[in-house]
């Protein structure tokens, strides 16, 4: 499945890593995920919007653009949607294949540019609850998310609505790793 990324991501050689944090209730309806560069540059955030009694949340872009649609169904899997001349198009569905009170595991279908599903190539495994997530292509490991800790004399844990997402190198759309990460996480407690 063929993603599109932005060009300054396509030749980096090295892991990056996005901070993820809920933003707070306030004036703003709902609240949201905001994923943060190591400089506290906004790359993505992500709100929830309410559609035809469907739940459903829009990836956007540092810029505000809308990148990726996110489907939950009433079945429990998802779909993620892209945009393509005020249409929206399915680039993939996920199933949950395990939910277990500390284990996760959910299975990534990419849809192809004539609509026809492939066979899973991506696996999420991990527990919400600890905010770990692992996201595989193939045997690769493609993502990893993990609590944050602050360093010093003692070692304090940094509130759990905040933690790390690690993209390493080899594969390049950021965004359809992020629209994983929020699918993976959807209704724990994390979310408005």
């Amino acid at each position: 499945m063929d993603f599109a990324a932005p060009e300054f991501q396509a030749n980096l050689q090295i892991a990056i890593d996005l901070f993820v944090s809920k933003k707070r209730h306030g004036v703003t309806r709902g609240g949201g995920l905001r994923f943060k560069d190591s400089s506290g540059n906004l790359v993505f955030r992500v709100e929830r919007q309410s559609h035809k009694s469907a739940l459903k949340r829009v990836l956007f872009d540092a810029s505000g653009n809308p990148l990726i649609y996110i489907h939950r169904n009433q079945n429990g899997s998802w779909q993620g949607f892209k945009r393509d001349n005020s249409e929206e198009v399915m680039i993939f569905r996920v199933e949950r294949t395990l939910n277990a009170l500390f284990r996760t595991e959910l299975d990534v279908f990419p849809v192809g540019e004539n609509g026809e599903e492939s066979k899973s190539d991506f696996k999420m495994k991990g527990s919400p609850f600890h905010r770990s997530c692992t996201i595989y292509s193939g045997n690769s490991i493609m993502a990893q998310t993990s609590l944050m800790y602050k360093l010093g004399i003692q070692k304090v844990l940094v509130p759990r609505h905040r933690f790390r997402l690690t993209i390493f190198p080899g594969f390049v759309d950021h965004a359809f790793v992020v629209a994983l990460i929020v699918i993976f996480f959807d209704g724990r407690k994390l979310w408005i």
